[in-house]
């Protein structure tokens, strides 16, 4: 058996500009961190010559054609594995914003290469990743997310016309750091967004709509001084960027936030929130606020009929975390 974990991210600035109608007309830049709420993957030898994918549902099938689920349909095509049986578990619900796909993607693909006894970088298993999710799958999404889970961290990722991606760490001192963190609250909202509607919608925009396409310019800017106010201590910055980031993210469609959305942010804001943000493409699922610590509590109480989710910052990315010495991966490191 292999067992991988891969965590899922939390985006601060410059989302959308990952997606490939922005980035090949400017360099698409985000500022995000991974988080300990995780992506489990599990594989393991299947008894006999069939293959078996347990996610929300279970399927038993005797080629990799048959599968339904299409990642793990993809991903077993590259490696034309048979007799193979592979496990998810999540942290976190699919579908509310925290790159739950894109994490799959990239654990499942890690699982894979050390269940045949390969190691795979981590550019290579963002690479890859969003070539079967945007090449292979024709969704509609942006780049962000597999490279996030892959490499782990606080990050500035930049995204270049030519397909290359860069990510640069953010370098902070532990305090400053700790700071961040502990500034950052996350509450659930509900709801599933349609990620492939408003994103789809999105990139449309951004060819056809100049005002759109302006904005995500200014989006990618916030991400840069963003990162030079963390490295320069000035932590409280975050709650400006967040706020005017919203703004601008909400203009780029109208379906990425309404009326519910609008009124849990207005009570946050009047109640110690700096600033704050939906995460994802819109529409449902976690909201992030910046807060300090002397008004946290107030904040909690004003928004005390959503689900608090506490979590700390993640630095590692996809990782191994279980290899039984008996399967096909049994010499593969743990933590590569």
């Amino acid at each position: 058996m292999i067992g991988t974990r891969t965590p899922f991210r939390i985006s601060f600035a410059g989302g959308g500009s990952d997606l490939r109608s922005f980035y090949s007309r400017h360099p698409g830049i985000v500022l995000s961190t991974t988080i300990n709420k995780y992506m489990y993957i599990f594989v393991h030898q299947f008894f006999d010559n069939k293959i078996q994918v347990k996610y929300s549902q279970t399927e038993l099938v005797e080629n990799i054609h048959q599968i339904k689920h299409p990642i793990v349909r993809e991903a077993l095509k590259k490696f034309n594995l048979n007799g193979i049986d592979i496990n998810s578990i999540a942290d976190i619900p699919a579908g509310t914003g925290l790159g739950s796909s894109c994490s799959f993607t990239v654990g499942l693909l890690h699982a894979l290469y050390a269940y045949v006894s390969k190691y795979s970088s981590k550019d290579k298993l963002a690479q890859e990743a969003c070539e079967i999710e945007i090449d292979i799958l024709k969704e509609p999404i942006g780049k962000q997310d597999q490279y996030a889970a892959a490499y782990g961290g606080l990050n500035l990722i930049t995204f270049y016309e030519n397909e290359d991606v860069n990510v640069e760490p953010v370098i902070m001192n532990p305090e400053n750091y700790r700071k961040l963190q502990e500034n950052l609250l996350l509450f659930y909202i509900g709801g599933v967004r349609s990620t492939r509607t408003i994103l789809s919608d999105q990139s449309n925009s951004i060819i056809n709509n100049k005002k759109v396409d302006q904005n995500l310019v200014k989006m990618t800017e916030y991400a840069k001084i963003l990162k030079a106010s963390l490295e320069n201590g000035q932590v409280q910055d975050m709650g400006y960027i967040l706020q005017e980031s919203w703004k601008l993210k909400k203009s780029l469609n109208k379906k990425i936030s309404d009326s519910k959305i609008d009124h849990y942010y207005e009570i946050a804001r009047k109640n110690g929130a700096l600033g704050g943000k939906l995460l994802g493409a819109g529409g449902a699922g976690f909201m992030l606020f910046f807060c300090d610590k002397d008004n946290q509590d107030k904040l909690r109480k004003s928004l005390c009929n959503l689900r608090e989710t506490k979590f700390k910052f993640d630095r590692f990315g996809t990782k191994i975390i279980y290899v039984d010495e008996n399967t096909n991966g049994g010499h593969y490191d743990i933590g590569n």
